[in-house]
């Protein structure tokens, strides 16, 4: 019961503590474009953090995804190949920053959901750096203050003492074509206000750029990149691994993370009972969902979830999973033939 206790209120404080971070954090110096960050804020910032994960790690979390489940690389499933090549950058880029070598920038092109973005968490966590993310989209809207919004944060990752990892998501937004037509004055100074600050290899930051349009990316930019990494739809094997996962992560009990005020005063909802739902089963779902991102497939294990609790009994066996995963693809399909008739890239 005391352990429980503590559970929720580790949970409560977490919670309150985001909410007045992102003041302090304005007030401190994080540039406002920066959406994610690793970076201590203030002297006192990491103690609670530390204090509480020191808590949670002794309280097992039903409906953790088992440790079996997991690729090295947290909750993203990759090609084998694909792994071997993130672990080897992971590698050299903690030992480039041992040696104090200049870093390496990177691109990580493909379609929406394949894992970018957390990739680049965790390269920057096993290398030892801190971890900062913006988006494109977000500089387009600034106008003139595009360029000084750029330079504060190239100034701002001069602080960090393990160096920085600058991932910019939807990088194609703003460092597009500088000839193209539908680029203003303010975007094309925005992007050059980049390349001054990447024009010679750096020590402080390795700059990670993700876009699924690669080839609208300027030249320029193209050009201050040392590796260029596809992260293509899942396959079949993957496709059954994160099914797995997912299924692990969502199905197999209550999940902690969400904790709500509200669930003080609530019964503990009813546990999930799984039936007959072997590897074949997971296997031919694996199969139907061909095309579908790591994202579409974790929203389609969401859905399923949401099923389950839709039923008096909260059993999921393989005929609920099956309508489920026809009703996805057909919506699937359905998002393909709309993106294709509006001229955008499927």
């Amino acid at each position: 019961m005391s352990t429980n206790v503590g559970l929720i209120f580790v949970h409560l404080f977490q919670r309150r503590r985001q909410s007045y971070l992102g003041y302090i954090n304005r007030i401190l110096g994080q540039p406002s474009l920066i959406r994610e960050s690793s970076i201590a804020k203030f002297p006192w910032s990491g103690i609670v953090s530390r204090g509480a994960k020191k808590v949670l790690s002794h309280i097992p979390a039903a409906g953790s995804v088992p440790a079996e489940s997991k690729s090295k690389f947290g909750n993203v499933v990759l090609h084998p190949s694909l792994q071997r090549r993130i672990e080897h950058l992971a590698r050299a880029t903690a030992n480039t920053k041992s040696h104090e070598a200049p870093f390496r920038n990177m691109l990580f092109y493909g379609p929406p959901g394949t894992g970018k973005t957390m990739v680049a968490r965790e390269i920057a966590k096993k290398s030892g750096l801190d971890y900062a993310m913006m988006t494109g989209g977000d500089v387009a809207p600034l106008g003139p203050q595009a360029v000084t919004k750029i330079h504060e944060i190239f100034d701002w990752a001069k602080k960090s003492k393990k160096g920085l990892l600058l991932f910019i998501d939807e990088a194609d937004a703003f460092l597009c074509e500088r000839n193209s037509m539908h680029m203003s004055e303010a975007q094309r100074s925005a992007l050059n206000a980049l390349l001054f600050r990447t024009g010679d290899q750096s020590r402080d930051t390795v700059l990670v750029l993700a876009t699924n349009r690669p080839g609208d990316l300027d030249s320029a930019i193209t050009d201050r990149i040392d590796e260029m990494i596809e992260f293509p739809i899942p396959q079949e094997e993957e496709r059954f691994k994160l099914l797995k996962l997912y299924l692990g992560k969502y199905l197999s009990g209550e999940d902690t993370s969400d904790f709500k005020w509200g669930s003080l005063f609530k019964r503990r909802s009813q546990k999930i009972t799984i039936k007959d739902l072997s590897d074949d089963v997971i296997r031919e779902a694996a199969q139907m969902i061909e095309g579908f991102s790591g994202r579409e497939i974790a929203k389609l294990i969401a859905s399923v979830q949401a099923a389950v609790y839709g039923r008096l009994d909260c059993v999921l066996d393989s005929e609920l999973l099956k309508e489920i995963v026809d009703y996805k693809v057909l919506e699937h399909q359905q998002r393909i033939k709309l993106a294709y008739e509006g001229g955008q890239p499927v």
